[in-house]
């Protein structure tokens, strides 16, 4: 008979003002966007060419347009079709969770085409510091994940599982914490390297796609321990929705990579 952790029950929501609530899932998305848009903001003194301090201001309007709409959307498109279509009044209703990140991801690459068509300024270099910029708000998506007890891994043996309040009484992987990690911690870490040790950002497009391998990767491995959403379960033959929604951000990421070869020289400054 294998041990559980205790799993730390924690209220979703932080505190309540009569019918006002501010839960974890929504301070995930405030701090993740904030963090972000810092972050995209000290990009932009130079780490990043092509783009300026006023304009990644700009675009942290667009960015959480992007992927408020693109991940509520996502997430009724791909997962729940049937059950929105008979509950149309449900889908603005993301205060009680439901978004998906392929199509917040979709969501920002519009958001990304418009504002930089309406500025004149490169997409890809863009991109690179919005991809620089997304691993901090997946950390923190994912720690509320953990703490609403939602998303939660296969039953398992292994001597960190958990039992959720949720999940039945069979211990399970913290998935949720997996995805922290990887999607989070360690992609942050790889482009952080990229952008300062490597110059990675004079080839516009390479930390898109570094980006889009590193979490298609790592979300490919975690559905692994991932339990399937009860409603929508595998698709077919132990896949689930999350690793097929991965196989194109691969292959566009490998494309963006691979469309500048690393044996081409950078770009020499004017100094010579």
């Amino acid at each position: 008979m294998s041990l559980a952790l205790a799993f730390p029950n924690l209220d979703p929501v932080i505190v309540s003002f009569g019918p006002v609530a501010i839960r974890w899932y929504a301070l995930a998305y405030v701090v993740g966007l904030v963090l972000g848009w810092r972050y995209i903001r000290y990009l932009a003194k130079g780490a990043v060419p092509g783009l300026d301090q006023r304009a990644a201001d700009d675009f942290l309007v667009w960015c959480t347009l992007g992927v408020i709409l693109g991940g509520r959307l996502g997430y009724v498109i791909f997962y729940q079709p049937g059950y929105f279509i008979d509950h149309p009044g449900q889908i603005p209703v993301i205060w009680q969770g439901g978004m998906s990140f392929h199509g917040g991801m979709l969501g920002v690459i519009g958001a990304l085409f418009l504002f930089a068509r309406q500025r004149k300024l490169n997409v890809l270099s863009i991109a690179d510091a919005a991809a620089c910029a997304v691993p901090i708000g997946l950390f923190f998506g994912r720690i509320a994940n953990f703490i609403n007890g939602e998303l939660y891994g296969r039953a398992s043996d292994v001597p960190w599982a958990m039992v959720f309040p949720t999940g039945g009484p069979a211990p399970r992987h913290p998935s949720q914490l997996y995805e922290a990690f990887g999607e989070g911690l360690v992609l942050f870490i790889i482009l952080v390297l990229l952008v300062f040790v490597f110059k990675a950002a004079r080839r516009p497009g390479v930390l898109t796609g570094v980006f889009l391998i590193g979490y298609g990767i790592s979300r490919i491995i975690v559905e692994l321990f991932r339990e399937p959403d009860s409603f929508l379960g595998f698709i077919f033959g132990g896949i689930s929705m999350g690793q097929i929604l991965s196989l194109p951000m691969l292959a566009l990421g490998l494309y963006l990579v691979l469309r500048t070869q690393p044996w081409q020289s950078l770009p020499k400054s004017a100094g010579g």
